[in-house]
């Protein structure tokens, strides 16, 4: 029997998601504003996550459901409307039709962590977030805490990957500074391996930290940008006010192997193509 599976707020991550999915013969759904985005194979159900009279009867008896929804604007209204509201309304329409929903997974962010001295977070790291998205975010992560179904929390770190090319072009312009503090990153198809791994883990933890291996300062990556673009090395700046570093050690210890295990495995592909088009 195939795995039915939703992927709400399909976007770039839900998107790779669903390509391995599909692979993996799964019957995959998706949620997104434009469905006309969602990967080759995935089935559109077009709902609005925050407007429950939208909600029609599930197109199908869903086993899984992956919440990897997106704020696009930053005020709390809209933050808490999208993953709180819009997580609790999914989640009641599909308990409401019977959906056997073996496993909830919710991908939320490294942003729930005030630490900014450099230390190493985990999962077992105090969460005192000082802005409301970090604080939005544990609400959310305790519905699917609280579930009565497996939940399981995902804190993402900045994603990047193809098409992200904002810091690479800073770098090319001569518009990057090379600040000091710790970063910390993840690339799309980490986010998306990891995830389907996690679903076919037999005995998963609730949280997990997804990041890549290598905590890098902002300093360090752009002047390893700048050699590889061929262009000057950025000047230095000062601390940046986020600065922690991230620790995967769990995600790895169950068995998850990266992709793109640093920054530099990572960016160097998006360089080369960044390279290959004309300047513009």
């Amino acid at each position: 029997m195939l795995d039915k599976i939703l992927i709400a707020g399909c976007g770039d991550v839900g998107n790779a998601l669903a390509t391995r999915l599909l692979a993996d013969e799964c019957e995959v759904w998706g949620v997104r504003r434009r469905v006309d985005a969602l990967a080759n194979g995935v089935r559109p159900w077009r709902i609005d996550l925050t407007d429950p009279g939208s909600f029609d009867a599930p197109p199908a008896a869903f086993d899984y459901l992956f919440y990897t929804a997106s704020a696009d604007r930053r005020d709390e209204a809209h933050y808490r409307s999208v993953y709180v509201d819009g997580l609790s309304n999914l989640l009641k329409a599909l308990r409401a039709a019977g959906c056997p929903l073996r496993r909830i997974f919710f991908t939320s962010s490294t942003a729930v962590y005030g630490q900014s001295e450099g230390e190493w977070v985990d999962e077992s790291s105090t969460t005192e977030p000082p802005g409301f998205n970090g604080r939005v975010l544990l609400e959310a992560e305790a519905i699917v805490r609280e579930a009565a179904e497996t939940g399981i929390n995902v804190r993402l770190s900045g994603i990047y990957g193809p098409g992200r090319t904002r810091l690479v072009r800073k770098v090319r312009d001569e518009e990057a500074i090379a600040t000091g503090g710790w970063t910390n990153r993840i690339h799309v198809e980490d986010c998306a391996g990891a995830l389907h791994h996690l679903m076919r883990l037999g005995y998963p933890e609730a949280l997990y930290l997804g990041t890549d291996d290598e905590p890098a300062t902002t300093a360090e990556v752009v002047t390893w940008l700048s050699a590889e673009l061929d262009a000057p090395a950025p000047p230095d700046g000062p601390t940046e006010r986020l600065n922690k570093r991230c620790r995967n050690t769990r995600l790895r210890d169950a068995g998850y192997r990266f992709e793109y295990p640093t920054f530099r495995e990572g960016y160097r592909p998006i360089v080369q193509k960044f390279l290959s088009q004309p300047r513009d």
